[in-house]
């Protein structure tokens, strides 16, 4: 009898033996597999912001990754976090590659729960930093570029902290290429059209000849002119200067004549960036306010359950980084930035495009041939875009901020 109990006791220790192994060996698999595709990512996104941080120090990151350390962001402790976001044709393509045709500061407020975008135009005439040239901000990126390589993410950040009047903690450029890609890695962006849109001049248009881009000659010139006083006459008179043919580009852009029809529908990665840049018949701010409207569908997305739990569109918006994106922020500051971003909890969006209208706060002076078409600040300073900035959350919002189409 005691055999058997023995015996008993025996082979129940044995069954329980057995069924632990029987679920050890799947469960060790599963974890060997979650192992090696995070020990996977984790050595692609390394080596993926080797590559587009200008700072950085990944073995600096992980020691400040480490619980208890301190890893506020700048501006975190001040409630407020501003992002300098750049769009650019990109730095190895000829003919205005570094030119900012995007150029925006994205703000968060972790503890108020809000995020603001505030768009600067192109054609806005500033100060080149240490320097006493001044030109349009798009060409500030470019120019530091030429002083220093990662001078201009500096440059672009010294002027624009001076316009908006507050520390501009990190920037980040993307090209088109990584643009496109990364609204491709995510299966497009949704938008929803009120009228059909159309651009039919900006991508098939004239521009003075160069060598790289509009090589196409049409037949037409460009005529640039002075005013002069004719003793003769008593009499102002004009006089053409200089002329330039001009070229189109032969090949084509978003085919040339972009549409779109009105109604709900999922942008791909080309349709996204031709409607991004179009502005030639609508103007430099609508199309902020499109831009706008599209980096918002964007992170929505590329943060959401279905897109981070995607093995392929993880790592097809990891490929769209790469020679494609510039940032100055270091590992651990993006980790910081994607936590307090999944913090927030259906945040207030505040919106705000500059723009030249009656109720904007830049003007356009008399077009002079040394400068051709710019925007200057209301009262020739910065203090009302300032303070528009300061208080983009609680003024009245922007109401036609919303495009059109």
């Amino acid at each position: 009898m005691e055999n058997e109990k023995g015996f008993g006791r025996s082979l129940k220790a044995e069954l329980k033996k057995t069924t632990k192994k029987r679920w050890l060996k799947p469960l060790l698999i599963v974890i060997g597999i979650i192992v090696l595709v995070g020990g996977f990512f984790a050595w692609k996104a390394g080596n993926i912001f080797d590559k587009i941080s200008t700072d950085g120090n990944v073995l600096g990151s992980l020691t400040r990754m480490i619980p208890g350390v301190n890893n506020e962001l700048i501006g975190e402790k001040e409630g407020r976090v501003n992002i300098l976001l750049l769009g650019m044709r990109g730095e190895e393509l000829t003919g205005g590659g570094l030119l900012a045709d995007t150029i925006m500061v994205a703000s968060i407020a972790p503890a108020e729960n809000k995020i603001s975008l505030f768009s600067l135009p192109r054609d806005l005439y500033v100060q080149n930093p240490g320097t006493e040239s001044r030109s349009k901000i798009n060409a500030v990126y470019a120019y530091g570029e030429e002083k220093r390589k990662g001078g201009g993410m500096e440059d672009m950040k010294t002027v624009v902290s001076e316009i908006v009047g507050q520390p501009i903690g990190y920037a980040l450029a993307i090209n088109f290429k990584g643009f496109t890609d990364l609204v491709n890695a995510i299966d497009g962006v949704e938008v929803d059209l009120k009228q059909p849109f159309e651009e039919n001049m900006q991508f098939n248009e004239e521009r003075a000849c160069d060598s790289y881009v509009f090589t196409k000659p049409t037949g037409n010139f460009e005529n640039k002119t002075t005013k002069y006083y004719s003793e003769t006459s008593g009499t102002y008179k004009t006089r053409i200067i200089k002329s330039y043919p001009l070229c189109t580009n032969p090949n084509v852009e978003c085919g040339g004549d972009f549409k779109l029809p009105a109604g709900k529908q999922t942008l791909s990665g080309e349709q996204a960036l031709c409607y991004a840049r179009s502005r030639k018949t609508s103007s430099d701010f609508e199309r902020a306010k499109r831009q706008q409207l599209v980096i918002q569908k964007i992170k929505e997305k590329a943060l959401s359950l279905g897109t981070l739990t995607d093995f392929n569109k993880v790592s097809g918006i990891i490929d769209s980084l790469g020679n494609n994106v510039r940032t100055d922020m270091q590992a651990w500051e993006m980790k910081r930035l994607y936590e307090i971003e999944r913090g927030l909890e259906n945040p207030q969006m505040a919106q705000r495009v500059l723009e030249n209208s009656q109720e904007g706060l830049l003007y356009n002076p008399e077009q002079r041939p040394e400068t051709g078409y710019i925007l200057l600040p209301i009262g020739d300073n910065y203090d009302k875009i300032r303070e528009v900035f300061k208080n983009i959350f609680t003024i009245p919002a922007q109401s036609d901020i919303e495009p059109k189409a």
